[in-house]
């Protein structure tokens, strides 16, 4: 019943928002443009196209958050209620989560503007700057090594991509910072040795191969690539 009520409270507060126009100043615009930090990992960035605020997370590059008023936002794709408030002391934007109980008693969850300079491990890794991905990856894993953000499965698609574009070389990389995070991961040295063979280097997909082999000895790929390879020589 109270689920219920709550997403009754939802809906009108936003059916009631729809037809309210933000207004932003110049000021405004400037000083919440930019991206903010959501996690270790993760970033939200705020961007503004004809005086309207638009988002980019997760691979979404167009977000439009719903404008409820007081600089306040819905945003449908994370599910969350957010508002801009200015630092008094630093004159620094922050975006902050409002509670679905908007009151003293609930903590709020903050997330601070950063500095052009600063970066995460996506961010990194996006860029291709593959050591600083990994300098920042481990530090991660140094903290929780059951990080989601760690996931081998997620690195393994992205050298996928790679590999479905024929781009061998950034293929390599990821499979490569893969094999570093995940190193007793028969999976990893696989899909490494794929890349090696499709980029026509045997010799390194043969030497990846085995080490796939060590870590699984089932791993069929493996075995037929080195009974291959050693018939040829």
């Amino acid at each position: 019943m109270k689920l219920k009520h709550s997403i009754y409270a939802l809906f009108l507060m936003l059916m009631l928002a729809c037809g309210e126009t933000a207004n932003y100043t110049s000021e405004f615009i400037e000083d919440t443009t930019g991206r903010y930090l959501l996690t270790e990992n993760e970033v939200i960035e705020v961007y503004y196209e004809n005086n309207e605020l638009f988002l980019k997370w997760r691979g979404k590059d167009k977000i439009e958050p719903l404008y409820l008023g007081n600089n306040t936002y819905f945003i449908k794709e994370m599910n969350k209620k957010i508002e801009f408030l200015k630092s008094e002391e630093s004159q620094i934007y922050t975006i902050s989560e409002i509670p679905e109980n908007n009151t003293e008693t609930n903590e709020r969850v903050t997330y601070k503007k950063l500095s052009d300079s600063i970066k995460v491990p996506s961010t990194y890794l996006n860029d291709k700057e593959y050591d600083k991905a990994l300098e920042g990856y481990l530090e991660i894993q140094k903290l929780d090594s059951n990080s989601a953000y760690l996931n081998q499965y997620d690195f393994n698609r992205l050298g996928y991509k790679y590999i479905d574009d024929k781009n061998y070389i950034d293929a390599i990389e990821v499979f490569k910072l893969n094999a570093v995070l995940h190193p007793t991961s028969d999976n990893v040295y696989d899909s490494l040795a794929d890349a090696y063979a499709k980029s026509g280097d045997s010799l390194i997909a043969l030497e990846n191969y085995k080490k796939a082999l060590k870590y699984n000895t089932g791993n069929r790929r493996a075995k037929q690539f080195i009974k291959v390879y050693s018939e040829k020589e």
